[in-house]
């Protein structure tokens, strides 16, 4: 399942820049049982599976005997959600491990003993934390240096300063009568800014206010 998401687009062009790596492990890996099983019933009778937390502790342990770590994440509908900001702080950080939850969830004890941070994508619930990971991923790696062709195009992003983004238009300048906003064409690069400026306003207050109570 993740294995297809990080192999295109910017995550794979990152990694073949050599500008990072990507390693998935898989639980089942750090088993003690015969069967490798990584999931029982839960204490007190409710109902789905949990994972257990020995696997998880043998996986985590292991990788802290190769690098140090400045994160251990776990993926989680009641984490704090992710955002542009947290994005940005990640994007500096030398390791991070993302445990993606899965079935009802993990062993406590994991999160209360293991886990450094918790995040969420959203208010809703996934199977499994597989996606919220690779959102994760994606968001952070485009953000390191030559990971995209301009590294400005992620700095003007939407939420990169608690505005969203302008309007953006490309060639044909006109197309069916609907025209590119004449400031565009005027190539005077000051007049531009201050419209794009407005125009991230205007945007961010009509469809995002939110986003301007919280800004700094």
């Amino acid at each position: 399942m993740f294995t297809g998401l990080i192999d295109c687009s910017i995550l794979k062009r990152a990694q073949d820049k050599g500008l990072v790596e990507i390693h998935i492990h898989n639980l089942r890996d750090y088993t003690t049982n015969k069967h490798r099983n990584v999931d029982d019933y839960p204490f007190g009778g409710e109902a789905g599976m949990v994972i257990q937390i020995e696997p998880i502790d043998n996986a985590i342990t292991s990788l802290k005997q190769q690098r140090m770590y400045d994160e251990v994440i776990y993926t989680s509908p009641d984490g704090e959600v992710f955002n542009q900001k947290i994005a940005n702080q990640m994007s500096s950080y030398e390791n991070i491990i993302i445990l993606c939850g899965h079935y009802k969830g993990i062993d406590y004890r994991v999160r209360e003993h293991l886990i450094t941070r918790e995040i969420s994508i959203g208010d809703y619930v996934l199977t499994g934390g597989e996606l919220a990971a690779a959102v994760m991923a994606d968001a952070v790696v485009r953000l390191i240096p030559g990971a995209i062709g301009d590294e400005q195009s992620a700095l003007s992003d939407s939420f990169q300063d608690n505005l969203l983004a302008p309007p953006v238009y490309t060639r044909p300048a006109e197309y069916k009568g609907w025209r590119v906003p004449d400031i565009l064409l005027s190539g005077h690069q000051a007049n531009i800014d201050e419209w794009k400026l407005q125009q991230a306003m205007e945007r961010t207050e009509r469809l995002r206010p939110d986003l301007l109570e919280n800004k700094d």
